[in-house]
This record gives structure tokens, C-alpha cells and sequence, in this order.
């Protein structure tokens, strides 16, 4: 985040600004010109076309407002300038979690993602209490570990909280968090281990220190496997 949360999430941080608009471009362009080559030749199956259609220019794909996908998360939306449209698992694998402090309060996290002038945003806040805010869709790409490649693969929880309070990690906050992990892990596949379920301090290329010295990992994974096992 900013000077106040510099322990959350990262904006893309790779290339020059408009640089992934262009790849968006590009994408669509080699996705129409497939499309009608298809189409042609009667290749291409119609789900497939469904599946693709949304991306060809001037098409939005279907969205229903407020849908969450934790159920019981309130959803409070991020400006639409801290994410990227996409439709995940079909056009970018998910296989990795990434776990963030907040460095504030839960208001305020919401707030910067709420900002468009922010340029990063999770898709997820737990807080204190063990409650769950959805901002942005899992099936969005989120600008929140500051590396494209792992935006594009990951679903981002930021914890409301400081690195430097362990007070702030409570046992509701645990629980809560692992709850929803073992299930983003069940959605997709993802194993649940230190490989898949990492810190945004291990992001290539962060300058990030979250989750820091003080988040449990053997108490959280502990508790993501038992809700994996028992849901």
C-alpha cells in the first residue's frame, strides 16, 4: 500500500504505464483472429466460443452484482483501477495464495481500495473479528502482490492489522483466514503447503515484509488443512 500500509499489497510493478492495457489489445486481437478461423472451419466447440466471446472488443462479460465467492463475505467493491477484468481459471491458472497485512485498520484498507489512484487492491480482507470482506472477484486479477505474473496466478487475503503487533492475529482472524484459504485451495486444486500458501515477503521482486515474524504459519497451515479435510 502507501506510506500508511507499506506492508500490504503491490501494485503490478513491471513495465511502463499502458503496458498491459497493450497486452489486453494484443490478447483480444489474436483472440478474434482465432475466433474466425474457427468459426470457418468449424473447429472451435461452442463452449468454447461462449468461453472466449466476452474478450473480442466491445464485449463485457456477465457479472452478477454483489456475488461473492466465500459465502458469508460482505462485498464492498475495489475501483475498478486496482484490478484487471479476466476470467479466472479459464484464462490464467490459479494455483497460489498470498498473505498480507493491512499495516491499518480494516476501514482503511478499504478505502485505498476503494481509491483509483491506489493501483492495488486484494481481493479479500480479513479482520480482527474473523470477518470476511470481498473486493474483488477471484476470477479478477488483483494488484496485490506486485508481480504481474503472480497477480495473474494468485488469490491475494490481506489481514487487517500490523507486522509488528501479534495481539492483532486473533484466534477469530485464524480461523476465519484458514476457512477461506481451504477453500480458494479446494476451487482450484491448490496444495495446501508453504509453496502454494506464501507471504507477500516472498514475492519476486517485493520490497514487502507482510505477513512478518509474528504470523503463525504452522498454526495457519494447521488450521487450512483441518477445514480442507472437514468441509
Amino acid at each position: 500500500m502507501g506510506a500508511e500500509m507499506g506492508a500490504g499489497v503491490g501494485a503490478e510493478g513491471s513495465g511502463p504505464p499502458g503496458k498491459d492495457a497493450d497486452r489486453r489489445i494484443g490478447r483480444r486481437a489474436l483472440l478474434v483472429g482465432g475466433l474466425a478461423a474457427a468459426v470457418g472451419t468449424g473447429v472451435l466447440a461452442r463452449d468454447e466460443l461462449a468461453k472466449l466471446w466476452w474478450r473480442m472488443p466491445g464485449v463485457e462479460k456477465a457479472r452478477v452484482q454483489g456475488a461473492v465467492d466465500f459465502r458469508g463475505a460482505r462485498w464492498l467493491a475495489a475501483s475498478t483501477g486496482n484490478f484487471r477484468w479476466a476470467d479466472r481459471p479459464d484464462d490464467y491458472g490459479v494455483d497460489m495464495v498470498v498473505i498480507h497485512v493491512t499495516q491499518g485498520s480494516l476501514a482503511s484498507a478499504v478505502q485505498v481500495f476503494q481509491d483509483p489512484a491506489h493501483r492495488a487492491a486484494a481481493h479479500y480482507i480479513v479482520g480482527k473479528d474473523g470477518g470476511i470482506t470481498q473486493m474483488i472477484r477471484e476470477l479478477d486479477v488483483a494488484y496485490h502482490a506486485g508481480n504481474r505474473g503472480y497477480n495473474e496466478r494468485s488469490v491475494g487475503i490481506e489481514h487487517e492489522g500490523f507486522v509488528d503487533r501479534p495481539q492483532d492475529f486473533t484466534a477469530a482472524m485464524y480461523a476465519s483466514s484458514a476457512r477461506l484459504t481451504a477453500g480458494i485451495c479446494r476451487r482450484y486444486g491448490i496444495p495446501v503447503d508453504r509453496e502454494h500458501i506464501i507471504g507477500h515477503v516472498e514475492v519476486p521482486g517485493t520490497d514487502h515484509t507482510d505477513p512478518g515474524e509474528h504470523w503463525d504459519w504452522d498454526r495457519y497451515l494447521r488450521l487450512v488443512r483441518e477445514a480442507h479435510a472437514t468441509a
